[in-house]
């Protein structure tokens, strides 16, 4: 598979890791960066993973910030984009099974290397089963295109 891999400074050492294990793994890599552990923004990065993969430039994503919630918000902007924050491996397994996320985010503040391994892998040795899952990911793409289009209309809830 062809794999984009970014990451914000604080995540720099970890995307470096998890390059070169991807790598090992036998998958190609395509760096968004950082390049350095000098401050930068992650949203750039993860508009840029994500437009590429919407533009089958790419499998899948891989992206690190610090907790990996800033990365995830950001590629999820990215219209088609399904991003998960995965720190264990049954989520990532389950990101891909049954919500056939394209990206997925970890924090480098949140879990350890060899961890992260694990989970990468787990993440990149699973695919989508559709089915039942396969309708629920549909109605998330369709909600999406009604707000894309301006079809869908916001109403105000009221919680109790």
């Amino acid at each position: 598979m062809r794999i984009g891999l970014g990451s914000d400074h604080n995540a720099f050492d970890m995307k470096e890791s998890i390059k070169t294990y991807i790598q090992e793994l036998g998958h190609e890599v395509i760096d968004y960066g950082c390049h350095s552990c000098s401050e930068v923004d992650y949203p750039e990065v993860a508009f840029e993973v994500g437009e590429d993969i919407i533009q089958n430039k790419l499998d899948r994503g891989i992206l690190c910030c610090g907790t990996g919630i800033g990365v995830a918000i950001a590629a999820g902007k990215v219209p088609g984009i399904r991003a998960a924050l995965c720190h264990d491996t049954y989520s990532a397994e389950r990101a891909q099974k049954s919500n056939n996320a394209q990206v997925l985010t970890m924090g480098s503040k949140v879990i350890g290397i060899e961890l992260a391994k694990q989970v990468v892998k787990t993440y990149l040795d699973s695919h989508f089963s559709g089915g039942n899952s396969g309708r629920k990911v549909q109605q998330i793409t369709d909600k999406e295109q009604e707000f894309l289009k301006g079809d869908s209309v916001h109403h105000e809830k009221t919680y109790k």
